[in-house]
């Protein structure tokens, strides 16, 4: 351990003894997140929410057999998974050495530099704002889609996505521990009713009976690949958040990596095991057409023929609870990064507090809330479809904005690889750390490759034509967010070292500062 790192220990340990084994940080405790309010269990819970499973069994999955037509969609979430696991042995490790709810700018700014850090923040910020926003495109449209075909009320998708949005505000502020019990449950029933329907489909097949073809390797050439890597991947999106609860969590230098751990596993095995289902249950011939007739319904539908009307519809309930959840979850990110921002001078101060009674970053929850808002009223305002058309909020708002947060994600897991092998090499640690570097390595060039394709296609992700304009002003948005951040990073070097010093560093800044002025 650096000499940094057991200095920051005996701080914490001081200021730990001093009050009694309270939180006491050198900006006060309306500065930090409470401690040992998540577990294993609600931390996995927390971060699988956002991965949404029945949202991408029902969504993700049909739209990528439909759209690109590779049979093998059950492979790429393996090969995926293989990758992600690779990244996740050096995140891993390095949330060992960081806890900061900044996460992914926190590795960057002690691998690559504060001023690189800076600009990861702006590009985390945006990339999970989008993310988040996006979903209530799926989750107004999805209520509204209900409203009429049970109780033959018309109401436009904007009225639920408000209406969501407000509900979301409002859990946002409360205990991380409540919202991981929020969470848990309706993860658990969402996937529970998955498993039914996976087993539903291998005890009755499409004709020709239960097929492996769907991870024969063969099934994974074409022009489509390098897209249908695209939609599979933003279907992990999720499990890298677990580091943003480390301040939060109990035995964070062990919780954080086991959680990682499991989540991309489960994430990779329960996904290509529900998409083989779907193959087996339209057959590996027939799950393109299928996909292609029925889209977003294929689920629903093959559900239906197997297991009733009753259940089918009960499952399209879940869709909506589970794209609640997910939604929720990437809320408590946001404001997690709007926190730490806040706390090292990335953004006003005034964001870097928590409540008082719940420990809840606030400010910069009830700021997430204001953005879903108003993205919300402006794609509402330009929607001149009838009631019930999807074409703006699934089309437009979460297939523009799931895009955009999905490929900020890639970068970030690209950029948070190298800056893994940085912090350790200028550590001396290489040898000791070297299998973990290598392994950062080749998911680093493998993410890059990744998201090379996903800017190359990004017109065929949302929908639009190759001539299109949101081929460029999509995914400009992540890397105006990266140019910004980078200059503000730059402006506090110049300006202001001391707070330009302090990125990455969270309250371990704070814990040598008030250690510091004591031993003076």
């Amino acid at each position: 351990m650096t000499t940094g790192s057991s200095s920051t220990s005996e701080a914490r340990s001081t200021t730990g003894a001093k009050s009694g084994g309270g939180i006491n940080t050198f900006k006060g405790q309306d500065r930090a997140l409470r401690a040992d309010r998540l577990g294993t269990a609600g931390l996995l819970l927390s971060v699988l929410a956002a991965t949404g499973p029945l949202m991408v069994v029902a969504g993700v999955m049909p739209t990528t057999f439909a759209v690109m037509g590779i049979v093998g969609q059950p492979l790429l979430f393996v090969i995926l998974g293989v990758v992600l696991i690779l990244f996740s042995f050096g995140y891993a490790e390095m949330s060992r050495h960081v806890h900061n709810a900044g996460a992914f700018y926190a590795y960057i700014s002690r691998g690559l530099g504060g001023t690189a850090g800076a600009g990861a923040s702006l590009v985390a910020l945006v990339a999970y704002s989008a993310l988040q926003v996006g979903l209530y495109g799926l989750l107004g449209f999805e209520v509204s889609l209900l409203l009429n075909a049970h109780f033959e009320v018309s109401v436009p998708w904007w009225i639920p996505s408000l209406a969501g949005a407000a509900i979301v505000g409002f859990l946002a502020l409360m205990k991380i521990d409540v919202n991981a019990r929020v969470l848990g449950v309706l993860l658990l029933i969402e996937v529970a009713l998955v498993v039914v329907f996976d087993i539903a489909a291998l005890s009755e097949p499409a004709k020709g009976g239960v097929s492996l073809a769907a991870f024969n390797p063969e099934t994974l050439t074409g022009a489509g690949i390098g897209t249908a890597l695209c939609f599979c991947i933003a279907a992990f999106t999720g499990f890298e958040q677990a580091p943003v609860y480390a301040e939060e969590t109990s035995r964070p230098q062990v919780v954080v990596a086991r959680v990682m751990f499991l989540a991309v596993t489960f994430v990779a095995l329960f996904f290509a095991f529900s998409s083989w289902a779907l193959t087996v249950a339209a057959g590996p011939d027939g799950i393109v057409p299928a996909a292609q007739e029925h889209t977003a319904g294929l689920l629903f539908v093959l559900t239906e023929s197997r297991l009733g009307e009753t259940f089918a519809d009960l499952m399209h309930i879940l869709l909506v609870t589970g794209v609640f959840a997910a939604t929720l979850s990437f809320h408590n990110v946001v404001s997690r990064y709007a926190f730490a921002m806040g706390r090292e001078g990335l953004l006003p101060a005034v964001f870097g507090r928590t409540n008082s009674a719940s420990g809840a970053p606030g400010t910069g929850a009830l700021l997430q809330t204001g953005i879903s808002v108003v993205v919300i009223a402006a794609f509402a305002l330009t929607d001149t479809k009838e009631t019930g058309d999807p074409t703006a909020p699934i089309l437009r708002l979460f297939t523009w904005m799931g895009n955009v947060g999905a490929f900020g994600v890639i970068l970030l897991m690209a950029t948070a690889s190298l800056a893994v092998i940085v912090f350790f090499v200028r550590r001396g640690a290489a040898r000791a750390q070297l299998w973990r570097l290598i392994a950062s390595g080749v998911a680093g060039v493998s993410l890059l490759v990744i998201a090379g394709y996903t800017a190359k296609d990004f017109y065929l992700l949302v929908g639009a034509g190759p001539d299109s304009a949101l081929r460029w002003v999509l995914p400009g948005i992540i890397f105006l967010a990266a140019a910004v951040g980078l200059s503000v990073g730059a402006y506090l070097k110049a300006r202001k070292p001391e707070a330009h010093a302090r990125i990455g560093l969270g309250n371990e800044a704070f814990q040598l500062e008030k250690a510091a002025e004591e031993g003076s």
